[in-house]
């Protein structure tokens, strides 16, 4: 096979080859890989109990700094740090979250990659991929009819219709959803009630999915989900109501890792897709525990900035896995810095402001304490952390100098400037040199906390250590509803944390490093299944909107089948 790169000076679109190919790089057999099309393909069931003998490689995590609407080539820079280490001869392979449809047509579009970054095929993986996704929601949208349906028959064990928490879900934004009404058709076929629709994404089965570590942990986590409340107010689960089977049968072949490849044909696995905001944020536990097997590195993107997808890696997916990270690589830009100065007016939908994207270095200084902050938050967790800063075009050589500077005097144990949108792996040599660099310093990691702590100090922790905040403030309702699950024996969970990506607070228009703000949790929710709580922070949305323009307006398709606009 031939194994050298892509020109990444040629301006012809990059071409995929044959997954058996891909494949065959790993050293799988290519009957081990079931073709799913001609350029992707489904892992086998529990690969990584086959490959068990084999060495680990090194796991290295990819987070940012809060971002613009726009992000800041998060994406890109993880598929051009496992580009550049295939460049200096490391087996690598990139593991990242299949995209949520939700917001490859409204906001950010398309999330795998870009320039000559990407994975292919990116049409294929932006919209239908394997069924993934659809396999998700069609299993939780069985629980939701067999929730309905068990109710209506008053079978056993007995549900309380107003207790119902299980809701329906769909990967599009639509605003419409987020709250409605069922059961309305006479005669009454279902109990009528309010509920609404989250995002596929957003949803439970999609964390359980992401955090099972093979078949048999999947359906086990699914028997343990809670949809509702029976009579005296005991849990009501969805193995209580028999839908653990089907469910899982509808999964069988989603809880398998997906195999693409970037546009240098080095593998990359997508898997999963649970949102960070509003859930873990990270790609499939099962992908990391096969690819740490066949790989001399594994690097994971978590989702936005450290303050969500990382802390969630950590303290959520790392308990799952058992897996360690050895260095985290903090993706910060110019571009970035300057939002969080405070000087600009920066609104999702709309463009970033041309002031914005010219030289302003006194912006990059007012904006330097955001990137501290996301750099005091690693540090706590013992992990030797590389800053990427990741150019764009607008950017000049002095606010690049100065940017290395200041990571530098902030605590980066390595800075380095990628480059892979224009120059695929070859832009992001350095930044492999130094993580790999990185990868030889002392880990000390752990957790930010102990499970034995109460859910109230876990939330405490998060909001004072990682966020900044002063102090918390919890709803009469989210009160009650941490002493009912403390008491139903839910108190040793960790916590996943719903809030903004966009500042450290929960308040978007708080940039910088906000200080002395009071974090206001307004639910707490329980997902046994996934084996987390969720706190909800003001405003916190599980069903986003559309925006003015979507993205799905760009998107069209010509005469020859070919996709543009993602």
């Amino acid at each position: 096979m031939d194994s050298s790169p892509a020109d990444t000076n040629s301006h012809e679109p990059p071409r995929p080859r044959p997954i058996a190919d891909i494949a065959e790089s790993l050293q799988l057999d290519e009957t081990a890989i079931e073709p799913f099309g001609w350029h992707a393909g489904k892992l086998p069931l529990n690969l990584h109990q086959q490959l068990s003998d084999r060495p680990k490689g090194k796991y290295v995590g990819v987070t940012a700094i809060n971002p613009t609407p726009f992000g800041e080539g998060k994406t890109v820079v993880t598929i051009g740090l496992a580009m550049g280490l295939a460049r200096l001869g490391k087996r690598s392979i990139a593991t990242l979250r299949q995209p949520s449809l939700a917001p490859v047509f409204g906001v950010k579009g398309g999330g795998a990659g870009s320039g000559r970054s990407q994975l292919l095929p990116a049409e294929s993986i932006n919209l239908h991929f394997t069924g993934d996704l659809h396999a998700v929601a069609a299993a939780n949208n069985l629980l939701a009819a067999m929730i309905d349906n068990h109710t209506k028959r008053e079978l056993t064990p007995r549900i309380d219709p107003q207790s119902i928490s299980w809701r329906r879900v769909v990967d599009i934004g639509d605003k419409g959803l987020a709250r409605i009404e069922t059961g309305l058709d006479e005669p009454l076929q279902a109990p009528r009630r309010e509920t609404g629709f989250d995002l596929t994404a957003a949803s439970e089965v999609m964390s359980v999915l992401s955090l099972a570590t093979d078949l048999a942990d999947l359906r086990n986590r699914i028997e343990r989900i809670v949809v509702a409340r029976d009579p005296d107010g005991a849990p009501v689960t969805a193995g209580q109501i028999g839908a653990a089977g089907a469910m899982t049968a509808l999964l069988r072949d989603a809880v398998r890792p997906n195999l693409v490849q970037t546009c240098e044909h080095s593998p990359a696995f997508v898997h999963a897709g649970p949102f960070a905001n509003i859930s873990h944020g990270n790609s499939s536990v099962i992908a990391d525990l096969a690819a740490i097997r066949l790989a001399d590195y594994v690097v994971t993107e978590s989702g936005f900035g450290s303050d969500l997808g990382a802390e969630k890696l950590f303290n959520i997916k790392c308990r799952a896995s058992g897996l360690r990270p050895d260095a985290e690589v903090l993706v910060c830009t110019v571009r970035a810095l300057k939002f969080h100065s405070g000087q600009f007016d920066v609104r999702p939908g709309r463009p970033l402001p041309e002031a914005m994207l010219e030289e302003g270095l006194s912006a990059l200084r007012a904006g330097i304490p955001n990137l501290q902050a996301h750099l005091d938050i690693l540090q706590q967790f013992g992990v030797p952390t590389v800053v990427a800063i990741n150019r764009f075009p607008t950017d000049t050589e002095q606010e690049t100098d100065l940017l290395r500077e200041l990571a530098l005097d902030s605590g980066a144990a390595r800075v380095a400037v990628i480059d892979s949108f224009s120059h695929g792996g070859a832009g992001a040599e350095d930044l492999a040199a130094a993580v790999i660099d990185a990868c030889q310093l002392p880990s000390q990691f752990d957790f930010l906390y102990p499970l034995e702590l109460s859910p109230e100090e876990k939330i405490a922790m998060i909001a004072t250590r990682i966020y900044g905040a002063a102090d918390v403030e919890l709803s009469a309702a989210a009160q009650a509803q941490l002493r009912e699950y403390t008491s139903l024996g839910y108190g040793n969970l960790p916590v996943c944390m719903a809030k903004t990506q966009y500042s450290l607070s929960h308040n978007r228009s708080l940039t910088g490093r906000p200080t002395g703000f009071t974090l206001p949790i307004e639910e707490v929710r329980l997902a046994a299944g996934a084996g987390f709580l969720y706190a909800m922070t003001q405003g916190i949305s599980l069903m986003p909107g559309l925006p003015g323009t979507p993205a799905a307006v760009r998107i069209d398709i010509d005469e020859d089948g070919t996709i543009t606009g993602l």
